[in-house]
């Protein structure tokens, strides 16, 4: 709520900051036409009373030292009528400068009765109350469609059963959803249509343990070692067999394979950490031997 308020705030300085200069200027502009218009009709009248006087000398009406008298008189009087004089702008000026600031308290005052009058400011409150609840609302919606997809893979493999993608696809699916039971099945039918993948059969192995009470042994045991018969070098199932050795108690052994998975992953990562601290376990057991 507070924020929405000083977010208010800043864009009415932001309107402000257009509207003031430009009628502060104003009085500028007003205070030099007007002085400008002031001069401009005294110098047009004493020109008339200039050229009166001319002509009343050019017509002996006059003498040459009256006409110099009243030409001086004349000229005085333009320059006194004609200085600069700031009294009747002062009053523009400052009239125009009320305008200015009333502008100023009004325009924020409008705004804000006008919001209070036709916006909704139990808005602000209901939007930040509702928030949670809408990512509560998409988060199981989203859940629902992961599960409707996943359906949909699942009765598009029972028509096409040899789709060896769809079905590594399905199992990492039911993986992820922690389905170890039906993931087991999906990894025996993508090793089947791929039997060199060594990844695929370490997975096989995984879910397999997993839906086993987390044990690494009988058939998880035989997968992970099928994994590593097509490729010795395999991380994953090397850091299923030092989980194996060191569940057997085989800690020396469970050292040597997961410093082999160290040895393959980046220095500093955080599945790096996870593994120096089990090795690091696993020494201090095999010490207190």
């Amino acid at each position: 709520m507070i924020l929405f308020w000083l977010i208010c705030a800043a864009l009415i300085i932001i309107a402000l900051a257009f509207v003031l200069p430009t009628l502060l200027q104003a009085d500028d502009k007003q205070k030099q036409s007007v002085d400008l218009e002031r001069k401009e009709a005294n110098i047009a009248v004493y020109r008339d009373q200039l050229q009166e006087l001319n002509a009343d000398l050019q017509n002996g009406i006059i003498g040459k030292e009256q006409f110099d008298q009243d030409t001086d008189e004349i000229q005085r009087r333009l320059l006194e009528d004609t200085a600069f004089s700031t009294k009747p702008v002062k009053v523009n000026l400052a009239r125009n400068r009320s305008t200015a600031y009333l502008i100023a308290l009004g325009i924020p005052l409008i705004a804000v009765v006008f919001y209070l009058k036709v916006g909704t400011p139990q808005g602000i409150t209901s939007a930040a109350t509702t928030a949670p609840e809408m990512g509560m609302a998409n988060g199981e919606r989203s859940q629902q469609q992961i599960q409707a997809n996943v359906q949909k893979l699942a009765d598009r493999l029972k028509a096409n059963p040899s789709d060896a993608a769809g079905w590594t696809m399905l199992a990492r699916s039911y993986n992820s959803m922690e389905r170890f039971g039906e993931a087991a099945g999906a990894y025996a039918k993508a090793t089947e249509l791929n039997p060199n993948d060594a990844d695929l059969w370490a997975e096989y192995a995984f879910v397999t343990a997993m839906s086993n009470d987390r044990k690494l042994d009988g058939k998880a045991l035989e997968l992970m070692n099928h994994a590593l018969k097509l490729d010795p070098e395999n991380a994953k199932a090397l850091q299923l067999s030092g989980s194996a050795a060191f569940e057997a108690k085989d800690y020396k052994r469970a050292i040597e394979l997961w410093q082999r998975v160290l040895a393959k992953v980046p220095a500093g990562s955080e599945e790096a950490q996870a593994i120096t601290e089990r090795i690091n376990e696993a020494k201090n057991l095999s010490n207190a031997k």
